[in-house]
């Protein structure tokens, strides 16, 4: 098998992907200690939650429309909150104390993601704005007469 260096995915180079990364292992670090009983519950939902931020920021770099990207950075954000959520469920319910750190690398990763989405709808709007629309005979809007003196 070749270098792994040498095949970067695209995801790879984007940090908000690395530092969803680093929230993957900091979700397992801080659920290790939660009751055993809640290893198939609250631990399970957390760490299933945190694991689909970076892989949505993944699959939605290898898209090839700017909209099916977004809309998977979307569905990364909301399992972004789904998890700082979760997070605070697990602090009232006494299982940990609430994590600063933690807490930081959430509003990293969610700040980081809402400016990536904001680039990307900008350059979106942009490359839309310079490519002309053209009808076409079964467009929703018909096409008007040219004027007569168009003609």
């Amino acid at each position: 098998m070749g270098n792994r260096e040498s095949s970067k995915r695209p995801h790879e180079g984007l940090e908000v992907w690395r530092d969803a990364m680093d929230l993957v292992v900091a979700i397992y670090r801080f659920s290790v200690s939660f009751p055993e009983a809640e290893r198939f519950g609250l631990t399970a939902q957390m760490r299933k939650a945190a694991a689909s931020v970076p892989s949505n920021i993944a699959e939605g770099a290898a898209r090839r429309s700017t909209r099916e990207y977004l809309r998977f950075l979307s569905i990364a954000r909301g399992s972004l909150a789904e998890l700082d959520t979760q997070q605070q469920i697990a602090v009232r319910l006494g299982f940990t104390e609430a994590s600063s750190p933690l807490n930081d690398l959430i509003d990293r990763v969610f700040a980081k993601l809402t400016g990536l989405m904001n680039a990307l709808e900008k350059r979106d709007e942009s490359s839309r704005a310079r490519t002309p629309a053209v009808p076409t005979p079964d467009s929703q809007f018909p096409i008007p007469d040219r004027p007569p003196h168009a003609r």
